[in-house]
């Protein structure tokens, strides 16, 4: 009976020790910062608001979304329209702002949906609107900073807090921008 009891409790441990070494832990002050600073201020960047604004204005569903979404995620590779996303004038914008600091690891925009409008490396999928990053900055169109714990990211390699910020316009959120931001570098 002890020996039972005492391979339960250790078993018990084993797995909260696990559980805890899964877990998020909290994004550090200097990301905080980062994020409610430099970051927020690019959800008004002119470039990312008109790619945005003319996404929304093609007046996709969410059942068009969603089957494109299906067809991202069993597609392999880089298809045509995945490449369009990166090579696009907003696409070509986000490298930019990757390429000025080392501690960008992804960045990624998105539209009133939540669908991916523009991206510096291909996404595990392309509709974002059933996930907090999305959610969470998009806030139903009022607009917040939604700042995730840090984690590994498997798609960037890295140890990352994934930061959303709205694109405003005209005091209104239109979609939102997240951007993968490796802990390590900063």
């Amino acid at each position: 009976m002890k020996r039972t009891l005492m391979f339960v409790v250790s078993g018990l441990f084993f797995l909260a020790g696990i559980l805890a070494a899964n877990a998020g832990e909290k994004a550090p002050q200097q990301v905080i910062d980062l994020a409610n600073g430099t970051l927020a201020a690019l959800g008004t960047d002119p470039v990312i608001v008109k790619a945005v604004r003319e996404e929304n204005a093609k007046g996709k569903t969410l059942a068009q979304i969603q089957e494109k979404d299906r067809e991202w995620r069993e597609y392999a590779g880089f298809a045509d329209y995945m490449k369009a996303i990166m090579d696009s004038e907003c696409g070509r914008h986000i490298r930019e702002i990757q390429a000025s600091a080392p501690f960008y690891a992804e960045i990624f925009v998105m539209d009133s949906q939540g669908a991916n409008v523009a991206m510096t490396d291909k996404t595990s999928d392309y509709w974002q609107g059933d996930e907090d990053k999305f959610q969470k900055s998009f806030a139903g169109g009022a607009g917040a900073v939604f700042i995730d714990d840090v984690r590994f990211d498997d798609s960037a390699q890295a140890y990352q807090v994934q930061i959303s910020v709205p694109v405003m316009d005209g005091g209104k959120a239109i979609g939102a921008i997240t951007f993968g931001i490796d802990v390590d570098k900063i």
